[in-house]
C-alpha cells in the first residue's frame, strides 16, 4: 500500500479546506471540544523533567527511537507519568511505569503506525506475536528456543518490552505485573486487528471500531495504578465484573482523548490511521466538526458512567478498590492534560 486508502482517504476528503496539522487543543483547523475530565492533581515540572531525561536515556540504552531521541525527549512522556501519577513523586517508580509506556507506545509507532520506524502493516500481526512472547514467555522446545532468544535480542523494540517488564517487576508484585502484561496481550491484538482493516482498506463500522479500541485503549498502564502508589489491589476486586466495567470505561474514554488529539498527526502523513471522529464521519456522512462533537460526547458519556460506577463501588469495596478508582480518576485527568500539551500531538508533529 504506498499511498491513503479506505478509510485515510475519507479522513483526506473530510478535513476542512486550509485546515492543517493540530495544535495542542486543536485537530486541524478544528478545535478538540470541551471534555468531561477533571483537573489534574498535580503539576511538578522537575519531576516531569527528571524522569523524561532518565526515560530519553533508557530508549537509547534499549536501541529505540535510534536517530530520533530528540522528538522521544519532546513528546515528554515523563510529563504524562508525573501528571498522571500524583500519588507517588518517587523517579524511580515513574521510571519503571514509564518504560512500560514508552515500550508500548513504541510498539504501536514501529510495528503499525510509522512506516519511517519500518512499519508494515502486512507484518504488524506477527510481530505482535512475537512481541507476546516477551510478555507472556514462551515455553519452547530447546532445538528452537535459541531462535526466539536470537529475535528478541535483534529487535530494539522487543529488547524495549523485555527491559521495562524486568525493571517494573522491582517495584510491583508478580500479579501486578502479570496483570499490566495481559492487558498488554489484548492491546497487541487490536494493532493487529487494525492492521488488517489498514491493507484490506476497509472502514470499521462505529460499533466495531469501538470493540477494537476498547482493546487497544490504555489499560495496561491503568492497571499500574496500585503498583504507581506502592499498595496492592485485590485480584479479586480487580477482576469483579462490576469494577471491570467500571475500569473499561474509563479505559476506553483515555483512548478516545488519544482519538481527538492525535488526529491531526495520524492523517497528516500518507498512512492515515484510524480514530473515532473519521469513523463517525464516514458511517453517518456527517462533517469532521460534526464528528469531533459526537466523539466528545461518547467520552463524557464514558466519563460520567464511570465516575457514577466509581462512586457506588469505593462505597461498596475494600478501601484498596476505592483508592484504586481515585487514582484511575486522577490518571485520567493527567492523561487529557498530557495530550493537550505534549509535541507529539502539535502543528508541526515531533515524528
Amino acid at each position: 500500500m504506498n499511498g491513503p486508502t479506505g478509510l485515510g482517504t475519507s479522513a483526506a476528503r473530510l478535513r476542512p479546506p486550509g485546515a492543517s496539522a493540530a495544535a495542542g487543543g486543536r485537530t486541524g483547523a478544528l478545535p478538540v471540544p470541551p471534555l468531561h475530565c477533571p483537573d489534574v492533581l498535580r503539576d511538578d515540572p522537575a519531576l516531569g523533567a527528571e524522569v523524561n531525561d532518565r526515560l530519553v536515556d533508557w530508549a537509547e540504552e534499549v536501541g529505540i527511537h535510534a536517530g530520533r531521541l530528540d522528538s522521544l525527549r519532546v513528546t515528554d512522556f515523563g510529563r504524562l507519568m508525573m501528571l498522571a501519577h500524583p500519588g507517588t513523586d518517587d523517579p524511580d517508580l515513574l521510571l519503571a511505569i514509564g518504560r512500560c509506556t514508552v515500550a508500548a507506545w513504541t510498539a504501536d509507532d514501529y510495528y503499525c503506525d510509522d512506516r519511517g520506524a519500518g512499519a508494515v502493516p502486512e507484518l504488524a500481526a506477527a510481530r505482535m506475536a512475537i512481541a507476546a512472547t516477551v510478555l507472556d514467555p514462551a515455553s519452547f522446545p530447546a532445538a528452537y528456543a535459541p531462535d526466539l532468544r536470537r529475535a528478541i535480542r535483534s529487535d530494539p523494540v522487543l529488547v524495549a518490552l523485555r527491559s521495562a517488564r524486568e525493571h517494573l517487576g522491582r517495584y510491583a508484585t508478580p500479579t501486578q505485573v502479570a496483570r499490566a502484561c495481559r492487558e498488554q496481550l489484548s492491546m497487541f491484538q487490536a494493532a493487529s486487528a487494525e492492521a488488517v482493516w489498514r491493507c484490506t482498506g476497509r472502514t470499521p463500522s462505529v460499533w466495531e471500531y469501538l470493540v477494537n479500541r476498547q482493546m487497544g485503549s490504555q489499560a495496561p498502564i491503568l492497571a499500574l495504578v496500585d503498583a504507581g502508589e506502592c499498595y496492592r489491589l485485590p485480584t479479586r476486586a480487580y477482576t469483579d465484573p462490576q469494577v471491570r466495567r467500571a475500569f473499561l470505561k474509563a479505559a476506553l474514554a483515555s483512548a478516545l482523548v488519544n482519538d481527538l488529539y492525535s488526529m491531526a498527526r495520524e492523517n497528516a502523513g500518507p498512512d492515515q490511521d484510524f480514530n473515532l471522529p473519521v469513523v463517525i464521519a464516514a458511517e453517518d456522512g456527517c462533517t469532521l466538526a460534526e464528528a469531533l462533537a459526537r466523539s466528545a460526547a461518547v467520552h463524557d458519556e464514558l466519563m460520567r458512567d464511570f465516575e457514577a460506577s466509581a462512586a457506588s463501588l469505593s462505597r461498596l469495596g475494600p478501601p484498596e478498590l476505592a483508592r484504586f478508582l481515585a487514582g484511575v480518576h486522577a490518571w485520567l485527568a493527567g492523561n487529557r492534560a498530557w495530550h493537550a500539551g505534549s509535541a507529539r500531538y502539535a502543528t508541526t508533529p515531533a515524528y
